[in-house]
């Protein structure tokens, strides 16, 4: 398995071309070189270049709602990727729940009527949750301008016609009527049915659209009326009814049923952030271009990619042949840098403990420290002794003097190989 390139720095901190991490390792353990930065992982030279003339290099973004894609391409070969996972859906939970917090103070301490219409959104407002998609995506194109040699940016920008989904022969002045514009109904049903068959789960074979409740007895063609079957499934159903279809099935019935009117948020969230990281990267003073879905869906067809975020960031807006350097993307989650709030609640609003501030004794939560050779992820304590943490074992308790910091909580957590991680660990930072 192929990992991204290494980002290489001189002395003087100018941006070099990446390296493999082979040499990247023959640096490091020669000592010509050292760890800057391990996310995206850079090492910086112990002299300086004068002559160095890097490639310039592509910074492509797939946005998203859950999940965007980025890319690093240079020429014709794809030298870096990550799929970023936001976090929109858990802010707008913890503002949900503060929000009935604050309502329940007030009407229990004493009634005071609630504020209404004196506050003011500036032009170009966006709800939290919205707002931190652009966000996070913006601090991995500004870390990634700091690391190569960037001549352009690209983003795909899609637009999903919600309308078109649910009426596909709309047409004129009927769209005055409806939501949005511009998105071909397959897709939309791809995306939303997880590329499978929704009736048995079949994956990786072709799929056909399928109405819900038959168009012969009645059926609409509205996107809530419309799944996705295999050919086996959608002669075996016929013109019969999903429930005397799935009589057989209550949990498969009742999660169709339920899936199929989900409501359309999350096709909503990429339309009304598009134009948002648009400007906001047009802000950072590179050339930025874009292309559409259904351009990179067929760029990565003709490549034979399979779906993924990166790989759709990859082929996004107008390519050749591109090579993967790469076949291991680093997964980045957003955690945020922790709340504010200085007393922790239960259910009903009261305070049930104080909570203490950040950091303590020099470390915070979702550090990442060795101890006794092996990876764990930092709960600090004020006692000194530390919870620390590893995917698929029990929690141990160690003093935080035995601990050696490797990586320090910048918001997000990512996914990397141990192997990888101790060999950095024995070679030090900057």
């Amino acid at each position: 398995m192929t990992s991204n390139l290494v980002f290489v720095l001189d002395t003087n901190r100018n941006v070099l071309d990446p390296c493999h991490p082979a040499r990247a390792r023959e640096l490091l353990s020669k000592g010509k070189a050292a760890v800057l930065r391990r996310y995206p992982f850079t090492i910086i030279l112990k002299r300086e270049v004068t002559d160095a003339q890097p490639k310039a290099c592509q910074v492509k973004i797939d946005p998203g709602s859950k999940t965007t894609g980025i890319a690093v391409v240079q020429e014709d070969r794809v030298i870096w990727g990550a799929e970023l996972a936001h976090r929109g859906g858990l802010i707008k939970k913890k503002l949900a729940s503060r929000r009935a917090c604050r309502r329940n103070r007030r009407s229990r301490l004493r009634y005071r009527p609630p504020r209404f219409l004196n506050r003011t959104k500036p032009p170009g407002w966006l709800a939290p949750s919205l707002q931190h998609r652009v966000q996070t995506t913006m601090t991995w194109v500004n870390r990634l301008t700091k690391c190569c040699h960037v001549g352009e940016l690209m983003q795909e920008r899609v637009r999903f016609d919600t309308q078109k989904m649910q009426n596909p022969e709309i047409s004129g002045i009927e769209y005055q009527h409806g939501e949005l514009a511009g998105y071909e109904v397959r897709e939309y049903l791809l995306e939303k049915w997880g590329r499978q068959c929704a009736y048995c789960g079949a994956k990786n074979l072709p799929l056909q659209i399928e109405h819900i409740h038959p168009k012969s007895t009645g059926g609409s063609d509205r996107v809530s009326n419309l799944t996705l079957a295999c050919q086996r499934c959608n002669q075996k159903k016929g013109h019969r009814p999903v429930e005397a279809f799935l009589h057989k099935k209550p949990d498969v019935l009742k999660r169709i049923q339920a899936q199929a009117k989900a409501p359309l948020k999350d096709a909503a969230a990429v339309n009304a952030t598009r134009w948002a990281l648009f400007h906001a990267l047009s802000a950072t003073g590179f050339t930025v271009s874009v292309g559409t879905g259904g351009q990179t869906k067929y760029n990565r067809k003709q490549l034979g990619w399979g779906k993924a975020h990166w790989l759709d960031a990859a082929a996004v807006g107008g390519i050749g042949a591109l090579r993967l350097l790469t076949e291991q993307p680093l997964n980045i989650t957003a955690k945020g840098q922790g709340g504010r709030q200085k007393a922790a609640l239960n259910k009903f609003g009261y305070p049930i403990r104080h909570n203490t501030l950040k950091p303590i004794h020099g470390w915070r939560s979702g550090d990442i420290a060795v101890f006794d050779g092996k990876i764990y992820r930092v709960t600090p304590r004020t006692t000194g002794r530390f919870a620390l943490s590893s995917p698929g074992q029990k929690p141990i308790s160690k003093h935080q003097k035995h601990l050696k910091p490797v990586h320090r909580a910048d918001g997000y957590a990512y996914a990397f190989c141990e192997d990888s991680i101790m060999f950095l660990a024995k070679n030090g930072t900057v």
